[in-house]
């Protein structure tokens, strides 16, 4: 029998979506793209497609504790990737989980809408979130929509969203893409003054999954032992191409492309 060396372990804690185009089959594409072996525990279950999300059920906290323990007791972890939890009672969850792994480095998307903009969860989710998971999460990764919910400042720009949120959290990479700029602007904010950009050319279109996989890719990146500003900057890259080459699957958003399509030949 032939003994290989392990691939990183990137424990993925987020939502299921039928369409593939979002939630854990995103999160697991994205990782493989990174040399990673993704672990999925499922913590909700949508009903969506690349149009919008219709309705979400979120799954009882044992079974989630139960699919999570599972991976944590038999695998040597990496990196935790946090997505849709969808209820205060499953942020509690991953509070508990996390508190008593504090060795993990965790990436949090504070997935608090879906790209037709569907609700994942009421905006009381994500205020949980901010007082009780980003303190443990080493950086978040909220587009401009979602650090405005976070940072209660419905019209605030991304450095006033950041002033508000970096009391929370190490570090903050909030996501443009969401305005008309010909450029898109990511920002990246440290707790200790540090700030940088990082730019790319607008696409056309929009697309189903794209803040996952950028999560996902980060994971898989800092599970690889990159430092964290490289690692945005890799994961940003990555991400942008499987934007570049997405495809229209459904009648709604474009699905990135997070895997080559001789992948497997």
């Amino acid at each position: 029998m032939n003994i290989y060396s392990s691939r990183p372990v990137v424990l993925c804690l987020s939502g299921h979506d039928p369409s593939g185009g979002a939630g854990l089959q995103a999160d697991i594409e994205a990782l493989l793209a990174q040399g990673c072996h993704a672990a999925p525990a499922v913590t909700a279950l949508t009903v969506q497609d690349t149009v919008n999300v219709s309705d979400f059920r979120v799954l009882d906290r044992a079974w989630v504790l139960a699919q999570a323990n599972a991976v944590l007791n038999d695998s040597q972890v990496a990196a935790v990737k946090l997505g849709m939890l969808g209820s205060l009672e499953m942020v509690d969850t991953v509070v508990e989980l996390l508190q008593a792994h504090p060795h993990l480095p965790m990436v949090c998307d504070p997935v608090l809408r879906a790209g037709g903009g569907g609700r994942l969860g009421k905006d009381e989710v994500g205020y949980a979130m901010r007082e009780r998971l980003l303190p443990l999460a080493v950086i978040a990764t909220p587009n401009l929509p979602e650090a405005r919910i976070l940072a209660e400042l419905p019209e605030g720009s991304a450095d006033e969203c950041a002033e508000k949120l970096l009391p929370f959290v190490k570090h903050l990479l909030i996501t443009g893409g969401h305005g008309d700029e010909h450029e898109v602007h990511n920002r990246l904010y440290s707790r200790d003054g540090r700030r940088e950009t990082f730019t790319c050319q607008r696409l056309p279109g929009s697309y189903h999954g794209s803040g996952c996989t950028l999560a996902s890719a980060l994971a898989g990146r800092l599970a690889q032992g990159e430092q964290l500003a490289s690692a945005v900057k890799t994961a940003l890259d990555y991400t942008w191409r499987t934007l570049r080459d997405a495809e229209r699957l459904g009648k709604g958003q474009f699905v990135p492309r997070r895997l080559p399509l001789d992948f497997c030949s």
